[in-house]
């Protein structure tokens, strides 16, 4: 019975960092081919965060279940992963949005044009008259 329990967990946890190194080699195909800097800060912080989580969940519940060893690094490492990549992402996206970086010529639509539009031109009206 104890073996079945064992090789139910290694199944599991060979699956779950399996399913985590796939979704971060999508994420880096994802960056390799998207068009604009903007579609590839999505693919590297949506697709790369849940991937490092499923590694990293799989190598945690690996040393729980089969050392009896409760890894507080891990757990930091995946709260770290979840609170950085999301907010590194949306800055470099702001960043290229407010320095224009062009979107992809065949973009549907912009929504923060319409509402930047007036600061920026405050903002460009301003450095010339200085």
């Amino acid at each position: 019975m104890k073996e079945i329990v064992s090789s139910t967990a290694e199944t599991g946890i060979g699956l779950l960092v399996l399913l985590g190194a796939l979704l971060s080699a999508l994420s880096a195909f994802g960056l390799l081919r998207l068009p604009d800097v903007y579609l590839r800060a999505h693919a590297a912080t949506k697709s790369m965060t849940l991937g490092v989580f499923c590694v990293l969940s799989g190598a945690f519940f690996f040393f729980w279940y089969f050392d009896n060893y409760i890894s507080a690094r891990l757990l930091l490492g995946i709260v770290f992963v979840f609170i950085t990549a999301p907010v590194a992402g949306h800055l470099n996206g702001r960043a290229a949005y407010r320095t224009d970086v062009p979107l992809w010529e065949q973009s549907v639509q912009d929504e923060l044009e319409p509402l930047l539009k007036g600061k920026k031109m405050n903002h460009e009206a301003k450095d010339m008259m200085e």
